[in-house]
């Protein structure tokens, strides 16, 4: 049981002093979380200039939880003011990397301090499992800006010979200010694979929060703060995608874009970001990634790794194993199993101990989730497994497995975002590789056998920036991660990332050259 209190002290054109209480009586969390609900602007929490709100709304039965300030494109003005300012004056190179590297950390540690409390409201806004967010959410964020810490004071360029008239090197210098705009399946973590390397490179931040789940980047806002980061260095500007989004993605002083989302929306801020000054932008979007499994696999085990692929975050991930295509020797074998796991996964309450499954995200995911379920049976598919609502309120679906799947079929090309698997009987190698890559789409896949070399040549053989071998969803953060086609541009995570928070710059020294 919950409850939750308001506490608006509002005066127009004032500070925001408005928060929201919530106090969790749950089987895995009992606490009380405070969160601001304002637009964190140059370190303080302020109240909109539209004075907008946004509701968010509980995915488990669709009841309000609370409401958060909505930004605007003034809003953002004023945010990009404050992060040019503080990137100017008190940041970037005027901070050495040791010291950008120790405030992550205590970032880290602050995090570390609140793990239960986070994991709670990204259990309460998202509807993923509390235990999930508490062993893979939230650590996961932990990790990536301790990571990020120690790149801070080693990012740098290098001396490069030419003749003994000249002093060359480079130096890998801060962007400016970067915008970041987030998804709502993984809140807390795809701001820090933002943030991170953001912060450690020197750039100042916009993070726009998706308007469904703004609650964890409100709730960091304050650890900010205590790490000891400048006024304006970190800003939130909670927002829609259409108002918020599309003004820090046109705004003439930011310098670059991060963005995890849809490939329409990718595709929106690509255009945006042309059409004004040709910021820099990185993309991590959609997927409709490939799991090939082969006859000689060990059986237990690739069914934990499959249904882990499709079904973890109740399939709302990038990554998500939604074709799975199966050797026709161990077809049935497989299918047999699969469905076994498949029934055995517990969907339902985010904060019960067993549960795996939560809701999905909204109303919208929900009907569009339903609709390609009803599109997969009007083309002819066979719902093996669920296909269904799961109970009678909130928004939870069976975890669904399909069967006679046929390539042009919408559930195997589209993108469903949702727990609804097609499975595909193959014969050859070749022609599981020629379907796997019959798609726009090119952010993962995943290959399983007890061969290594016929794993190692079709994982090479598959147009997808991730390649897992017998396994899938396990990325490792010093790893990169992105896209090929149309699941986009640059790379996060790793040293590669830093690729993209840096500019290059060229410095020729004369030392003895007279014209």
């Amino acid at each position: 049981m919950a409850k939750h209190s308001f506490h608006d002290l509002l005066i127009p054109h004032q500070p925001s002093m408005s928060s929201f209480t919530y106090q969790f009586d749950t089987p895995t969390y009992k606490g009380t979380s405070t969160v601001p609900t304002g637009l964190f602007i140059n370190g303080k929490f302020v109240e909109p200039v539209e004075k907008g709100r946004i509701e968010v709304l509980n995915p488990v039965n669709g009841q309000l939880i609370t409401s958060v300030a909505a930004g605007t494109a003034a809003d953002i003005d004023i945010a990009v003011q404050a992060a040019k300012k503080a990137y100017t004056e008190r940041w970037g190179l005027k901070v050495p990397g040791a010291q950008r590297g120790r405030m992550l950390n205590k970032l880290a540690d602050l995090l570390q301090a609140n793990a239960d409390e986070f994991s709670a409201l990204e259990a309460l806004d998202v509807g993923k499992a509390f235990n999930m967010a508490r062993n893979g959410d939230i650590p996961a964020a932990i990790a990536v800006f301790r990571y990020y810490a120690g790149w801070a004071d080693k990012i740098q360029g290098k001396t490069i010979e030419t003749n003994e008239r000249k002093l060359a090197y480079t130096r890998h210098e801060p962007i400016g200010v970067v915008g970041a705009i987030v998804p709502w399946n993984f809140p807390l973590t795809m701001l820090s694979w933002k943030i991170g390397p953001a912060l450690a490179a020197g750039n100042a931040v916009i993070l726009k929060p998706s308007e469904l789940t703004p609650l964890t980047a409100l709730r960091l806002c304050p650890l900010f703060v205590k790490a000891g980061f400048p006024d304006g260095v970190v800003n939130v500007v909670n927002g829609y995608g259409s108002a918020a989004g599309q003004a820090l993605s046109q705004h003439m002083m930011v310098d670059k874009i991060a963005f995890t989302g849809s490939t329409l929306t990718g595709r929106k801020i690509m255009e945006a970001a042309a059409k004004s000054n040709l910021k820099k932008v990185t993309l991590e979007l959609g997927g409709k990634s490939p799991s090939i499994i082969f006859d000689d696999v060990d059986l237990e085990q690739t069914v934990k790794w499959v249904s882990h692929g499709i079904f973890m975050n109740h399939g709302q991930a990038c990554t998500a194993g939604s074709r799975i295509f199966v050797q026709a020797g161990i077809y049935d074998k497989f299918l047999k199993a699969f469905t076994e796991h498949t029934l055995s996964l517990k969907v339902g309450d985010p904060f019960a101990r067993d549960t795996y499954q939560g809701p999905q995200i909204s109303q919208t995911q929900f009907e569009r989730i339903m609709g390609y379920i009803k599109s997969g049976k009007e083309d002819g598919a066979t719902v093996h497994v669920g296909g269904e609502r799961h109970g009678h309120e909130g928004y939870f679906i069976q975890p669904t497995i399909f069967t006679e799947c046929k390539p042009n079929m919408k559930i195997v090309q589209e993108e469903i975002f949702g727990p609804v698997a097609a499975v595909i009987k193959f014969t050859t190698e070749e022609e599981a590789i020629e379907q796997a890559n019959d798609t726009l789409y090119g952010l993962a896949c995943s290959v399983f056998t007890r061969d290594i070399d016929r794993a190692i040549r079709v994982a090479h053989s598959i147009e997808a920036g991730t390649a897992w071998i017998n396994c899938h969803n396990s990325t490792e953060l010093s790893l990169p991660f992105g896209g090929f086609k149309q699941s986009g541009i640059g790379r996060e995570l790793g040293e590669y990332a830093l690729e993209h928070y840096t500019n290059v710059k060229a410095v020729h020294v004369n030392i003895g050259h007279r014209l």
